[in-house]
C-alpha cells in the first residue's frame, strides 16, 4: 500500500438535495471500474454535508488539506473538491456564518497549494455565482459541467470535466488535455460521405467540451510528421482514432498509434465499422475501445461523448500512475521495478522497451520485472512476451506484474 494519490471531497449543504446525487455519481465513477487497475487506494472519494456540531446549521468535518493529519499520515498527491453551489450553500456563505468560514478556509488552501489541491464548483441553480458572497470566494475556481445541470449529459459532463480538471493538476505545465484525431484522409468513394459526417461531429462535440483540439488537417502543414507533436504532448494529449472500414490499412494511421502509444499516449479507438475490415492490423489492439453507432444515415452523437469520456479518464490515469512511480520509489516496494508500463505491455511497446534498455542483460539472473495496471495479461499474452525477450538474448525470468498481483507478494 503507497499514501493515496487522489482524494476527491464532495461537499454541499444539506439543504441542497442534488448534492447527494452528485456524490453517488462521482463515488460510482471514481471508485468503479475505471480507475480500479491502480494501485491499491489510489482513488478516494468522501463526502462531507452534516453538521459535524449538534447545531444543525453547523459545517461539516474539516478537510485534511485545510490542517495537518495527525501522526504522520502522509497527505495524498492532489486532492480535489467539488463544491456543489446550490440555493442553499449560496444563502448559508451569505448570512457569514460556520458555511462562510468553510468555504473560505477551502479557497485558502488552494491558493497556498494550487498544485496539489483544486476546487470545482458544479451550480445546481441559475444566480448563485451573481454577485454573491459565494462568488467573492470561488467565482475565481474552475467551474465543472457547467450549464449542464438537469439535463441528461449532466453525468458524463460532470466526470468528464472533473477528470479532465484534475489530470490537469497533475502536469508540470498544466494546459487542456488536447485531443488528437486521427483518420483517413484517402478515402474512397464509399467512405468519403460516412467518414467525413463522422469526423465532423467529432470536431463539433470536442468543441463543445474543454478540451484541446488537434486535428492533422488544421494543424500540420502539408506532408509534416505527427510523430514530434505526438511526443512534445505524450503528457497532456490522448490519441482518439476514429476506425472506419479503411483507417488500419493506411499505413499512416498505423504509424500514428504505434508512436502514441511508444511514447505512452492515452490511445483509445472508436470503433466506427460499417462494412467491415479486411485485415486489421496488430498496432490497433490492446487499447479501449468505444461503438460508434449510426441510427439511419446519421452517426450517434452520445458514442461520441462517451468516449471522450473514456479518453479523458485514460488521461487521469496515466497522471496517477506516474505518480505512484514517484512516491514508490521513496516509500520502497517489496521487489525493484524494471518497467513501470503505462498500459498493459505488448509486442509493439515491449519491444521498443528492450530495444532501449541495453543494461538488462548484465542483471544476470536477477528477475527483471514489468509492473503495469490491472487487469493481467493472460497466460498466452505472456508467453509471446517472453518468447520477444528470449530472441533479445533475456533469460526467461521475466515477470509481468499488476498491482494486485504485487500485493499477493506481500513483503
Amino acid at each position: 500500500m503507497l499514501p493515496p494519490i487522489l482524494e476527491i471531497y464532495v461537499v454541499w449543504n444539506p439543504g441542497d438535495t442534488e448534492g447527494e446525487h452528485i456524490a453517488q455519481t462521482l463515488l460510482d465513477h471514481f471508485r468503479g471500474t475505471a480507475f480500479s487497475g491502480l494501485i491499491g487506494g489510489a482513488v478516494e472519494v468522501y463526502v462531507r454535508s452534516a453538521s459535524s456540531t449538534e447545531d444543525p446549521t453547523g459545517a461539516p468535518r474539516p478537510l485534511p488539506c485545510t490542517e495537518p493529519l495527525p501522526y504522520g499520515v502522509p497527505s495524498p498527491a492532489f486532492t480535489a473538491v467539488v463544491l456543489v453551489a446550490g440555493v442553499e450553500l449560496t444563502s448559508s456563505v451569505e448570512k457569514r456564518g460556520p458555511w462562510h468560514g468553510y468555504v473560505e478556509a477551502l479557497t485558502s488552501c488552494r491558493h497556498a497549494s494550487p498544485d496539489t489541491v483544486g476546487i470545482f464548483s458544479v451550480c445546481t441553480a441559475d444566480n448563485v455565482m451573481d454577485g454573491t458572497v459565494l462568488e467573492g470566494l470561488v467565482g475565481g475556481v474552475l467551474g465543472i459541467a457547467h450549464g449542464a445541470f438537469g439535463t441528461e449529459a449532466f453525468e458524463e459532463t460532470l466526470c468528464r470535466d472533473l477528470a479532465q480538471g484534475i489530470a490537469q493538476m497533475g502536469t508540470e505545465d498544466p494546459q487542456r488535455v488536447t485531443v488528437f484525431v486521427s483518420h483517413t484522409k484517402r478515402l474512397s468513394t464509399l467512405e468519403e460521405t460516412s467518414v467525413s459526417s463522422l469526423v465532423d461531429l467529432v470536431r463539433d462535440v470536442i468543441s463543445k467540451t474543454r478540451l484541446g483540439e488537434f486535428f492533422d488537417a488544421q494543424d500540420l502543414q502539408p506532408n509534416e510528421d505527427w510523430a514530434p507533436a505526438l511526443i512534445a504532448a505524450a503528457t497532456t494529449g490522448a490519441l482518439l482514432a476514429v476506425r472506419t472500414d479503411l483507417y488500419s490499412s493506411r499505413p499512416w494511421c498505423q504509424r500514428e498509434v504505434l508512436t502514441a502509444k511508444r511514447v505512452g499516449m492515452p490511445v483509445v479507438i472508436l470503433d466506427a465499422l460499417t462494412t467491415g475490415e479486411e485485415r486489421g492490423s496488430f498496432v490497433m489492439d490492446h487499447v479501449p475501445r468505444s461503438p460508434g453507432r449510426q441510427d439511419g444515415a446519421v452517426w450517434r452523437r452520445d458514442d461520441i461523448t462517451r468516449v471522450l469520456g473514456q479518453l479523458v479518464d485514460e488521461c487521469l490515469k496515466g497522471v496517477l500512475w506516474r505518480k505512484q512511480q514517484q512516491i514508490a520509489a521513496a516509500a520502497g516496494l517489496p521487489v525493484n521495478i524494471d518497467w513501470w508500463a503505462p498500459h498493459a505491455p505488448e509486442p509493439a511497446t515491449f519491444a521498443e522497451w528492450l530495444d532501449r534498455r541495453d543494461d538488462l542483460e548484465v542483471k544476470e539472473n536477477k528477475p527483471i520485472v514489468v509492473l503495469h495496471p490491472d487487469p493481467p495479461l493472460g497466460p498466452d499474452e505472456r508467453e509471446v512476451l517472453l518468447q520477444i525477450a528470449r530472441l533479445a538474448n533475456l533469460h526467461d525470468e521475466v515477470q509481468f506484474l499488476t498491482p494486485r498481483g504485487l500485493a499477493a507478494r506481500g513483503g
